[in-house]
């Protein structure tokens, strides 16, 4: 049996076993990416991004497709009302499903210019949605309608649902990806991943502090991820930074040391942490949705 876990660190095995399972619970997708937990039916839901489609699994009613087409819906998030919201690179939006199961723009411009593509997305405990926007659902194939870009970069940006203000808080990645706050939401972590349009671009996790609710500070790169790209990370409830890769989630404790690999046998998307416990990961790689369990994630 191929080896599932590897440890670099002693403080690994605090976290996972060493025998841990890691089980494929769905397949059938295109490009997994943007896994979301919902307690209340212990499911998952996850977008299938050059497949157009967004999917459902659950332990008890299996693999569904809930959205076809999802105008190329990308990352996913819960926001504090238990809402779905999720970035849309077809319609270079943020959107929101209601409760009534309407799907909603919520903002999908900045200072009257539309949006790149919103390819990932976390919801502060303000409810503000912060989320990257990169242009590759403008430049890569299948994955989104094209059109031309009209923001200047590739931002990170900062939007208050009640007040539909927007503010671009960084400006200086070049293909900002994924994002997730530490525990206390004092640094923000952004992967950025323009090694995919050129040989020479960035394959790293930066680090950022928080000065208050719009600006950073301390600007610095937190992990060189290797091999492949540190698309989609999560952070648990002690810090510690699960990131994907090319061939594994990537653990880093918050002092940058990587702790060690959870290896999965197609190229890693992104991932979420859930199950009635906490304990549960899923993963989002290749065209499947995998789940390993964890020792403690509170």
């Amino acid at each position: 049996m191929a080896q599932v876990i590897a440890v670099y660190d002693q403080r690994m095995h605090s976290l996972i076993s060493v025998d841990a399972k890691l089980e494929k619970i769905a397949d059938g997708a295109k490009h997994s990416e943007g896994p979301v937990y919902f307690p209340e039916d212990d499911s998952v839901i996850w977008s299938d991004v050059t497949g157009n489609r967004l999917f459902h699994w659950s332990a008890e009613d299996g693999v569904s497709i809930i959205r076809e087409p999802s105008h190329y819906q990308n990352g996913n998030y819960r926001d504090l009302e238990g809402r779905l919201v999720a970035c849309s690179h077809g319609q270079r939006a943020i959107i929101r499903r209601e409760k009534n199961g309407e799907w909603v723009v919520l903002v999908d411009r900045y200072q009257n210019y539309r949006l790149n593509s919103p390819n990932d997305l976390v919801v502060k405990s303000d409810g503000t949605i912060w989320f990257t926007d990169p242009p590759f659902g403008l430049t890569q194939p299948g994955e989104g309608y094209g059109g031309q870009q009209e923001q200047a970069g590739s931002f990170i940006y900062r939007f208050n649902p009640k007040t539909r203000e927007i503010d671009a808080v960084i400006k200086e990645m070049e293909r900002p990806n994924g994002l997730a706050f530490s525990p206390d939401e004092s640094i923000l972590y952004v992967s950025d991943t323009s090694e995919v349009n050129y040989p020479q671009g960035h394959h790293y996790i930066r680090a950022y502090d928080l000065v208050n609710e719009k600006q950073v500070k301390n600007s610095r790169v937190f992990a060189v991820i290797k091999p492949g790209q540190p698309d989609g990370l999560k952070v648990d409830n002690f810090g510690n930074i699960f990131t994907s890769s090319a061939d594994s989630i990537q653990v880093y404790a918050p002092d940058r040391t990587c702790l060690g690999k959870i290896f999965v046998p197609e190229v890693c998307a992104n991932l979420t942490f859930g199950g009635r416990d906490g304990k549960r990961l899923f993963i989002t790689a290749g065209s499947s949705l995998y789940a390993i369990n964890l020792k403690k994630n509170k």
